[in-house]
């Protein structure tokens, strides 16, 4: 009878889970195709017009994109495509195409949204075109610890250490490749943003232009074509020209000074010296050329203002600081513990006096002084009874002369 009990539950249970399975689910599945995934993408395209110069760039001109263009911030106009390479024509077309374009992002994913903030990371000039690339580039950085695999018991399978996006396993960036036709000319870092408008909106001012619009249009316009001027100050110097490639510190007659020195040979070398925090003198040695010597003011006149100190939540403005007083350790209200007898305030720190024993004075063994020679004679007559200090003999009545006492 038990045995009939458990077979009866056992087939009820499987007439119960017979009935779940035959019940209708109700569900609802979504299919993302390429078409719905970028409808929002927006792949309107206006080629620029910018003009360009005829010279081709220099050894200079490379150096001076790089050193303007690199780390600089902008924001997308567009979606960029991750680990993806766009071309884009000098004031022509964008490759890929809106629909080849809308089909890379949905293949690799977003670099970059619209409005996200952008940061070129790399420049290159190669040939005819400048290699630009965004958020770290499309190519993922070597590491030597994608290639060891940790095994367990001399399997032969493993497990790749550093295979995740936080240590570099996956690009973070994309690149635009700027082509001109003809050749690469001596494009300044203003005309390649221009350029690069229809992807990245450089028009975000940067601290250095921040800077400069607060100061004359001289000295503007000096800052923008990367030119010292005898008379700037070391925030202006480096807002032109950067950081130099060498300090020397020296003193002649006038007191000391400091040269910063930008370039090499054979390229043109400036020697920017300054007293104090002004640029008193600048010297350009060009190959093939005689120095050039600026030693007068520039600036028609113009201070730049001095150095201020922002006030800050806490700090006291004016003498308040000065008018409290010395910093002190007692609380508010607190008095010292010599008030009552009159102190207002600390005494000065009362040492112990170091006392020195009484010296010990001489005693008969030392020998007399030259000085007193006639006294030592004079002790040596001594009669009976009495007793010589000297070296000669000590009698006692009734008792033979000892020998003298050595010294």
């Amino acid at each position: 009878m038990a045995w009939r009990r458990n077979q009866r539950g056992t087939l009820g249970l499987g007439v119960l889970w017979a009935g779940m399975a035959v019940m209708p689910v109700a569900a609802q599945v979504f299919v993302v195709g390429e078409k719905s995934a970028t409808a929002d993408i927006n792949t309107d395209f206006r080629p620029t017009r910018v003009d360009l110069p005829d010279a081709r760039m220099t050894e200079r001109g490379r150096r001076e994109l790089i050193r303007d263009l690199e780390a600089e911030q902008g924001f997308a106009h567009r979606v960029l495509p991750l680990g993806g390479i766009v071309t884009l024509q000098a004031n022509g077309v964008l490759t890929p195409g809106a629909d080849a374009y809308k089909k890379l992002v949905y293949e690799k994913g977003q670099a970059a949204g619209v409005g996200d903030r952008i940061v070129v990371s790399a420049l290159e000039v190669k040939g005819d075109r400048i290699l630009i690339d965004l958020n770290g580039g499309p190519y993922v950085k070597h590491r030597f610890l994608r290639h060891v695999q940790i095994g367990v018991g001399g399997a032969t399978g493993g497990t790749t250490a550093g295979g995740n996006l936080l240590d570099g396993a996956t690009p973070t960036g994309c690149r635009v490749t700027l082509v001109f036709e003809g050749g690469v000319p001596e494009v300044s870092a203003p005309e390649v943003k221009a350029l690069l408008y229809p992807l990245v909106d450089f028009s975000v001012k940067s601290g250095v232009e921040a800077y400069a619009d607060t100061l004359p249009a001289p000295v503007k316009q000096a800052i923008a074509t990367h030119v010292v001027m005898v008379g700037m100050n070391r925030q202006m110097v480096l807002a032109a020209v950067g950081p130099p490639e060498h300090k020397v510190r020296e003193t002649d007659a006038d007191g000391r000074y400091e040269e910063w020195i930008y370039g090499h040979q054979p390229q043109t070398v400036k020697f920017v010296r300054f007293e104090g925090d002004r640029v008193s003198m600048v010297k350009i040695a060009a190959m093939g050329k005689p120095i050039e010597i600026h030693d007068q003011d520039e600036l028609a006149g113009y201070l730049p203002p001095k150095p201020t100190r922002t006030v800050m939540q806490g700090d006291e403005v004016g003498d308040v600081a000065v008018q409290k007083g010395a910093p002190s350790l007692k609380k508010p209200g607190e008095t010292f513990p010599d008030a009552g007898r009159g102190a207002a305030s600390n005494g000065k720190v009362q040492y112990p006096v170091d006392k020195k024993p009484a010296p010990v004075p001489p005693t008969g063994d030392t020998a007399a002084p030259a000085g007193d020679a006639a006294g030592a004679a004079g002790n040596a007559a001594a009669p009976a009874g009495s007793t010589a200090t000297g070296d000669t003999a000590t009698a006692t009545p009734g008792s033979p002369a000892s020998a003298p006492h050595p010294n």
